[in-house]
């Protein structure tokens, strides 16, 4: 799955990716912490799993076929010239080759990729890609360890909110997860925009409450949503 059909899917125009900013602008307004949003297509290459779902489809159709060989070989027959023994086994190995390619270019298709990859696997590789755009994005480095970082990643339908120390020994864990959770339903029913928006207003109002806004207070991270 690629940026640009997620774009597209969640509508982020320019016109919304300036909502975006401006979201995460009034957010940190009213606070001293900082927000970073971040949207992925997918946290991992999943082609592994797509492959070994292609290859066993095709076998299962072909051993499917195995029952019906004399048919097959009847139908292979009456085409050529003269046959060779070679021809029936050549066919099944051409069906499986081709079957292979089709089942696994089905199974790039994401609705069906998110069947075939394991939940676990899927989760335990949106939370990595999420500590590891932590780091990447300088979020753990705010003078008080006091930014946050909103991760989705659209093909897991999968939303991480990090929290650095400084946040995370005032605001439960649970807090953050329930606005990680609404962004995620709403990004499945609603405008992408509008719900990166909520999820900011509702991050800011958490964080205002415990890192009210300083007279010196220094934006230290990008505003906006980055892609990655």
């Amino acid at each position: 799955m690629n940026t640009k059909s997620v774009v597209k899917k969640l509508g982020l125009d320019e016109e919304g990716l300036n909502k975006i900013r401006q979201a995460v602008k009034n957010a940190e307004s009213k606070t001293s912490g900082e927000i970073a949003v971040c949207l992925a297509s997918e946290s991992s290459d999943y082609s592994i799993w797509e492959l070994a779902a292609g290859l066993t489809a095709s076998m299962i159709v072909s051993c499917i076929l195995l029952f019906f060989s004399s048919s097959v070989k009847t139908f292979i027959e009456n085409r050529v010239w003269l046959y060779n023994d070679l021809y029936l086994p050549a066919f099944f190995v051409f069906t499986i080759f081709v079957l292979s390619l089709i089942f696994f270019a089905v199974c790039n298709i994401p609705f069906i990729d998110r069947i075939i990859i394991p939940k676990n696997f899927k989760k335990k590789n949106v939370t990595e890609k999420a500590f590891s755009l932590f780091a990447q994005t300088n979020v753990y480095c705010t003078q008080n360890h006091n930014g946050i970082l909103i991760f989705v990643s659209y093909l897991e339908r999968e939303v991480r909110i990090i929290a650095d120390k400084g946040i995370s020994e005032k605001i439960s864990d649970d807090d953050f997860s329930k606005i990680a959770d609404e962004l995620s339903k709403d990004i499945q029913s609603k405008n992408g925009v509008d719900a990166f928006c909520n999820a900011i207003e509702k991050c800011g109002e958490l964080l205002s409450k415990h890192y009210p806004i300083k007279k010196d207070d220094v934006n230290e991270l990008p505003d906006g949503l980055l892609f990655v």
